[in-house]
């Protein structure tokens, strides 16, 4: 009789035992690779650490996603000349720069600041650029005596104050923000250049005390009339386009100036710019000028060298450019191009555009970076 325990087995007794016992599956279980390590989860508050040179000279933190002015104290022992660029960034709020008093250039361009504070102490700064921020009040500045040079453009100011007490100031930068009118700018005797383009200014007015500004910008306002310049009488760059302007008037004391941009205005005739012996370039292209009168009155600017016509009715005119050149030789540019020998043998792969429309847009600022 045989053993009960020799007895064959059935399917499912065969399914219920296990192919390998116990320590058997433990060590293949040890000798397989361990399954990766789950990382711990992110900590919000994980931030970038910036080692700074404490007698670094210029610090350079553009683009750093970063948020507060903080633990700058190490470099109040820097040397005079000093610049601290934080460009690009996400601070709300100035502050932490109080023992940087040898700060010569501060630069928060782009950011999102609501209040000019917090820099009494920098009594050296000579350039402050506060651009593209939220800020709607010119404020704080007082104990600023040493600036220079001033860059407000695209804010939200709405009033041009508490710039005057600058006895240094040689540029103030107030483009693209919510001026309705030029008004206290009086003492500003060393400003030099002066840019309000893209505003709501609806009239040119209280700049006599600006004896010494060379460049001033208007582009792209509510102007309808040229005047009260007189006073004005070391201009060599005026930018009046994009305004409502209809008559080329009052420029008598204009004998300085290389550049006239009245592009995109309504203007129907070229007069009173024949006394301008400087004149290189004159910017005209999107107006109303039909009569080649025009052209033959600019025959006494000797130095014209650029002029812009396009997009006027003599333009239509197919010999337009060669006209052009006949009427004017000294011509080297008729609208974006740049001639060689004759109008009809432009020079190639070069376009040349008006140095204040190199971006897509009026001038609004001094700052403007272009690669063409």
């Amino acid at each position: 009789m045989a053993d009960q325990h020799d007895a064959p087995m059935t399917n499912n007794e065969a399914d219920e035992i296990p192919a390998k016992d116990s320590a058997q599956n433990g060590k293949a279980e040890r000798d397989s690779p361990p399954p990766p390590a789950t990382p711990p989860p992110a900590d919000e508050d994980t931030q970038e650490l910036i080692v700074v040179n404490e007698n670094t000279t210029e610090l350079d933190l553009n683009h750093g996603r970063i948020g507060k002015i903080e633990n700058l104290e190490p470099l109040r022992r820097c040397i005079i000349n000093d610049r601290l660029y934080l460009r690009w960034n996400l601070i709300k709020k100035i502050e932490g720069l109080d023992t940087l008093s040898t700060l010569v250039e501060l630069e928060l361009y782009d950011n999102q600041i609501v209040n000019i504070e917090n820099l009494d102490n920098l009594v050296n700064l000579e350039i402050l650029d506060l651009s593209f921020n939220r800020i709607k009040e010119i404020t704080g500045l007082e104990k600023l005596t040493n600036l220079k040079k001033l860059f407000l453009s695209s804010n939200k100011i709405s009033e041009i104050k508490n710039v005057n007490h600058f006895p240094k100031l040689e540029l103030l930068e107030l483009g693209d923000n919510r001026l309705r009118e030029i008004k206290n700018l009086e003492g500003l005797k060393t400003l030099k250049q002066l840019y309000l383009g893209k505003n709501k200014i609806t009239k040119i007015q209280n700049l006599d005390d600006l004896t010494e500004l060379q460049i001033l910008v208007l582009q792209s306002n509510r102007i309808t009339k040229i005047e009260n310049l007189e006073n004005v009488t070391n201009l060599e760059q005026l930018y009046i386009s994009e305004n409502g302007i209809s008559v080329i008037e009052n420029l008598d004391n204009q004998v300085k100036l290389e550049t006239l941009d009245l592009a995109v205005n309504r203007i129907t005739v070229i007069e009173n710019v024949r006394h301008m012996a400087d004149l290189e370039e004159l910017w005209l292209n999107d107006n109303q000028i039909a009569d080649w009168s025009s052209i033959e009155y600019l025959q006494q600017n000797k130095k014209l060298a650029t002029i812009y016509l396009e997009r006027n009715p003599l333009a239509s005119d197919p010999a337009y450019r060669r006209k052009l050149k006949l009427t004017l030789p000294s011509l080297q540019q008729i609208d974006a191009t740049l001639f060689a020998d004759s109008p009809d043998t432009p020079v190639q792969n070069k376009v040349i555009v008006p140095g204040a429309l190199r971006h897509a847009g009026p001038l609004v600022s001094s700052r403007v970076e272009f690669d063409m």
